[in-house]
């Protein structure tokens, strides 16, 4: 059965305590907020020692450490600048460690030349005076470029190919499976920089790109259903396949170009058919609710984290778990 987790702080909060209260067992993480020292003395936080304290420090909250969100810097590695084979190595001392403590699943991404995660409001009223977060490719056609230029396609995916030549090995000998994220949101170029992970078809050409057990998808629903009509049955296609490693259960409503992030039961997507879909193909890892909007009572400091939304979303996904499961 899937499991259900929150990205939650390693230190003891309200939130953790909430997030327990409600019945969760699992935890998506981050670096710990203490590093130590590697063996050349660096202090990492991806060192063996910061990894096991903040693994630790999840246990003794209550919650099993199931997946890294954190990444070390990758910047020069995805541009394909002096330096990234530094830059991978330390990727690879983190999938090491992840290993040795039996951390299973790092979500990484590949979104090239710093454009990351964006949204162009964080503001944009929703139900009963909620916010939520929205993008409008329009605000971004002025946007100037990074300061890394211009970046081809097939520049990314030939970088892309470099890192998981490196890390795939690593990850295969320490039991750690590599789940890529979609760019987000799924559209290219963006200030110059061109996006691979937009496609359905390019998730299948990077799980056939370095063919492996342990190279796969972080199923981040948001964006897979801006780039198909039937969720479900891409579900379906990479869960037979034993390709989707950890999910990002939230929904939108829109098109890549301009969306709004939805409360999770009145987007575009028929979530019910998503639980069905990951019923069907045996998926026992873990979802998180992902984005919310900021809901009454929460400050918007952090648009798509509010504590009551994400709260709300976790009853509702039970609710639909219970309701596919025992169908």
């Amino acid at each position: 059965m899937i499991q259900i987790a929150e990205v939650l702080s390693p230190e003891p909060g309200p939130l953790s305590r909430l997030v327990k209260q409600c019945g969760v067992d699992h935890a998506v993480g981050g670096f710990g907020l203490h590093p130590t020292p590697n063996q050349s003395g660096e202090q990492l936080p991806w060192s063996y020692m910061s990894l096991m304290r903040t693994r630790n420090a999840y246990e003794s909250l209550g919650f099993e450490l199931a997946v890294i969100e954190s990444r070390p810097p990758m910047e020069k590695a995805k541009a394909g600048l002096p330096g990234r084979d530094e830059e991978i190595e330390g990727a690879c001392e983190l999938i090491r460690n992840m290993g040795r403590l039996g951390i299973p699943v790092w979500c990484y991404e590949w979104m090239s030349g710093g454009v990351s995660v964006l949204r162009t409001s964080v503001t944009i009223p929703a139900r009963g005076g909620a916010l939520a977060t929205g993008y409008d490719h329009k605000d971004m056609a002025n946007a100037p470029p990074t300061q890394y230029g211009e970046i081809s396609e097939d520049q990314v995916w030939d970088n892309l190919k470099y890192f998981l030549e490196r890390a795939v090995p690593v990850a295969e000998e320490a039991g750690v499976k590599l789940a890529m994220h979609p760019d987000d949101p799924p559209l290219s170029p963006i200030r110059g920089v061109s996006r691979i992970m937009t496609k359905v078809d390019n998730f299948q050409k990077l799980l056939d790109l370095v063919p492996s057990p342990a190279n796969g998808i972080a199923l981040c629903q948001g964006n897979f259903t801006l780039m198909t009509d039937d969720l479900p049955e891409v579900i379906r296609h990479f869960g037979d396949q034993k390709k989707i490693f950890f999910v990002h259960f939230r929904d939108v409503r829109g098109t890549p170009d301009e969306f709004v992030e939805t409360f999770h039961e009145e987007g575009k997507t028929d979530m019910l058919a998503c639980m069905k879909a990951y019923r069907d193909i045996g998926f026992d890892g873990v979802l998180r609710p992902d984005h919310v909007p900021t809901m009454e009572g929460d400050g918007n400091d952090r648009p798509m984290y509010s504590s009551i939304g994400r709260l709300y979303a976790i009853g509702y996904i039970k609710g639909l778990r219970e309701a596919a499961y025992s169908d």
